[in-house]
């Protein structure tokens, strides 16, 4: 079974009931401790060394007759989306060939990191939460010191998604696929589900693709 295949209760939830738009000063304020195991506990060893290796592992992108469709269906979204920060196509198809790309290397749904990143950073790379997180996909840069990575530029959109996708998918595989729980733990705001609702929502009423 592929994570692409998971789909919890909450999501169908979402569909039928709906929610207030998602809102990057929201999602920011659930919970100012993001992206740690349990709140006040550091992150697991595993964590550590599946960032280790990510960080490591030369650049890669699925040259697929699918992902070019993908690319400009989701090119097209993101102009509607977010007009301001990627005006013109070309610059959208860049940064959405980040995205597949670092999607597929952790086997995480494309299309779920970009309703993360919509609620997150709304696809803004310098994006900077009150606790501090950073970029596109909202990092905390005490990441970088727990693996020896201080040099890391968390505002460069390549290194941001490497750190937001490995972490997320770490998190699904401690959860056993459940996307509720792996997005709380990503938020630090595990127990609640707010801020899972949020990205579920963005996912499947602004970024969802049928397969």
């Amino acid at each position: 079974m592929t994570r692409l295949s998971v789909i919890p209760v909450t999501a169908i939830w979402l569909v039928v009931a709906g929610l207030p738009s998602a809102d990057m000063a929201l999602a920011q304020s659930i919970a100012p401790a993001k992206q740690s195991d349990e709140a006040g506990e550091p992150p697991s060893q595993d964590l550590l060394d599946a960032l280790s290796r990510a960080m490591a592992a030369p650049d890669g992108f699925e040259d697929a007759f699918d992902a070019q469709v993908w690319l400009l269906d989701m090119q097209s979204r993101l102009a509607r989306r977010q007009p301001q920060a990627y005006p013109s196509r070309r610059a959208r198809l860049a940064l959405l060939e980040r995205i597949h790309a670092e999607a597929r290397r952790a086997q995480l749904p494309p299309e779920l990191v970009l309703a993360l990143i919509d609620v997150e950073s709304r696809f803004q790379p310098n994006a900077v939460s009150s606790a501090g997180a950073l970029g596109l996909m909202q990092v905390m840069p005490f990441w970088k010191a727990e693996i020896g990575r201080t040099q890391d530029d968390l505002h460069d959109i390549d290194t941001n998604l490497r750190y937001g996708c490995t972490i997320l998918a770490h998190y699904l595989d401690r959860e056993n696929g459940d996307w509720t729980h792996a997005l709380a733990r990503y938020n630090g705001s595990l127990g609640r589900t707010i801020y899972p609702e949020l990205v579920m929502q963005a996912w499947f009423t602004r970024w969802w693709v049928e397969r």
